[in-house]
């Protein structure tokens, strides 16, 4: 192919018949289709790899494994192509072999494979290491195989091939190749080192190769690596050899302990419905995670559970009150007088007015969480709006389907005026999430007068709920911020959650209002220069709009840029 076919797409290899197609033909071909192809790197390599499979159905002379075995003697000359082009040939050859009685050139694979390793290990041919075991792996060679390999070159007995394997483990032990050399010492069956090998792997953090080590000397120096993994503490690595190798009637205890820990983090990060699912309804664990409610002040979730698993004994939801007032804040601290739901057309068009009248407001919103890795977070459920005296939570999925253009229309007299200063916290991040979430909506493209508390402190750790500690004097319990925002109605507690993030808002700034002023925190006073983050953003397209209606009005020329060629 040629630079001039930018059109050109993925060569295939034409070979119907290679009974007569040299090794270095067929390679140099299928290195040029990779080459010039345009498709993606995987793309491109699963394609070539079906492209093997068929060529090793067309009888490759003087057999598939064999022919493969001869591409493989030549393949290091490709320089930088030879390591990918090994994996594919290898790939397509397991998938070609697999299901399928041995072929009639099975056996003189096998001791082709031992050659190609015996001329590696001496270094006459070059081979990646996890190459070289995949063609172990695939050709099944055994030491019997490499003694008769040696035989041909020189009088051998089996001892001296063992020395000889041996040898260059010892070689890629001592370059750090821990992986390969377990391959290897478990290929060929070499057990000699055993127990003292293990502990070597253990000392140097090889922890990969350790387990590899273990599974291959059996279930006694499984259970050594375990112990050895609680005596450093490291509790997940104890787990993770029990749980892949079935260990689990042997370890009871560090089972339990293990689910103790992953409850524990979970319930820190306020994943508890994702907790309640991990106990599978075992009661000693669900006993653990209301007990983790009740130290995080989650009372809800505690009268949930033992209603739920029919739980008795535990403290009553009346004991709420006093636990929790010494701890956080509370809305009814603030004189709030009310929170208003908002999911009609109507009662938006209240908010809204509202909302206008007020000089400044604090903003925030809430999706319920996805714990399915590497998917796309959830619509933004609820956004609250809040001033001193009240706070309105509108659901945003409801008026949504039911009037965007209204929708759209509020929150754009709103978050687009330049009367209103909008309080946030990191609420940027929450801007991009509504604004991804309701692709339609053109509110959520721009913003005026906005200021991002957490600019000015630049608190470093705790968030919101430790920057009210610092200002107010408590935090925020922030157990249901990972609750589901979706379920309607939201529950009494969900409600002034929300509420409380917006409205505290408004009371960390009035203690920075007033320009250059010295606040008063808990522990002394800090000057704060606030009016200097206030910030807007416009929609790229109507910034452009803007500065050319300008540039128009004043009569300079616009010119456009000059491309490069």
């Amino acid at each position: 192919m040629n630079k001039l076919q930018p059109t050109s797409t993925l060569s295939l290899h034409a070979f119907s018949d290679l009974s007569v197609v040299s090794p270095v033909v067929f390679l140099y071909l299928l290195k040029e289709c990779y080459v010039c192809g345009t498709s993606k790197a995987t793309a491109k390599f699963c394609a070539l790899q079906q492209q093997v499979l068929c060529a090793l159905n067309n009888r490759p002379l003087p057999g598939p494994s064999v022919f493969i075995l001869h591409c493989l003697y030549v393949l290091p000359v490709f320089d930088l192509h030879s390591d990918g082009l090994s994996h594919l040939l290898l790939s397509a050859l397991r998938r070609f072999l697999k299901g399928k009685t041995p072929l009639a050139d099975s056996l003189e694979a096998q001791d082709l494979a031992a050659k190609l390793f015996v001329d590696v290990a001496q270094g006459t041919v070059f081979h990646d290491d996890k190459i070289l075991i995949k063609i172990l792996e695939i050709f099944q060679v055994k030491l019997i195989n490499v003694e008769k390999v040696m035989r041909t070159l020189e009088e051998c007995s089996s001892s001296k091939a063992k020395c000889f394997v041996e040898k260059y483990i010892l070689k890629l032990i001592e370059s750090q190749s821990y992986m390969a050399a377990v391959s290897l010492l478990e290929q060929f069956s070499i057990r000699g080192s055993g127990e003292s090998f293990l502990y070597k792997l253990i000392e140097i953090k090889e922890f990969r190769a350790a387990e590899k080590w273990a599974a291959f000397l059996g279930k006694p120096m499984l259970c050594v690596l375990v112990q050895e993994y609680m005596n450093m503490n490291v509790l997940g690595g104890a787990y993770g050899i029990i749980k892949r190798n079935n260990l689990q009637e042997d370890f009871p205890d560090i089972c339990y302990q293990y689910k103790e820990s992953s409850l524990k983090k979970l319930a820190e990060k306020g994943c508890w419905d994702v907790a309640e699912q991990r106990t599978k309804s075992n009661r000693q664990l669900l006993e653990y995670l209301v007990y983790l409610a009740m130290e995080a002040g989650y009372y809800e979730k505690v009268d949930e559970l033992c209603h739920r698993y029919s739980l008795e004994g535990f403290v009553s939801k009346e004991h709420e009150a006093s636990h929790l007032k010494s701890h956080y804040l509370h809305l009814h601290e603030f004189f709030t007088d009310d929170i208003v739901w908002v999911d009609e057309v109507d009662g938006l068009l209240n908010a809204t007015r509202y909302i206008e009248g007020c000089k400044v407001v604090g903003l925030d919103s809430e999706w319920k969480p996805n714990y399915v890795k590497g998917s796309k977070p959830n619509k933004v459920s609820i956004m609250q709006i809040a001033s001193e005296k009240m706070a309105f939570i509108i659901d945003l999925i409801k008026l949504y389907d039911d009037n965007l253009e209204i929708l759209n229309s509020c929150l754009t007299r709103i978050l687009h005026s330049p009367r209103i200063l909008k309080l946030g916290y990191n609420f940027q991040c929450d801007i991009r999430q509504l604004s991804q979430s309701y692709v339609d909506l053109k509110c959520f493209k721009q913003y005026e007068m906005l200021l991002d508390i957490q600019n000015i402190f630049k608190e470093p750790r705790g968030g919101l709920s430790g920057l009210a500690k610092k200002i107010l004097g408590a935090g925020l319990n922030k157990t249901r911020r990972n609750s589901d925002w979706e379920q309607r109605p939201l529950s009494k507690n969900q409600l002034e959650y929300a509420a409380l993030d917006a409205v505290v808002l408004i009371h960390i700034f009035r203690c920075v209002r007033g320009d250059s002023q010295a606040t008063e925190v808990k522990g002394g006073s800090v000057k704060m220069e606030w009016k200097s983050h206030i910030i807007s953003h416009m929609d790229s397209t109507k910034r452009t709009n803007k500065l050319q209606g300008r540039k128009a009005q004043t009569g300079e020329v616009t010119q456009e840029p000059l491309k490069s060629r």
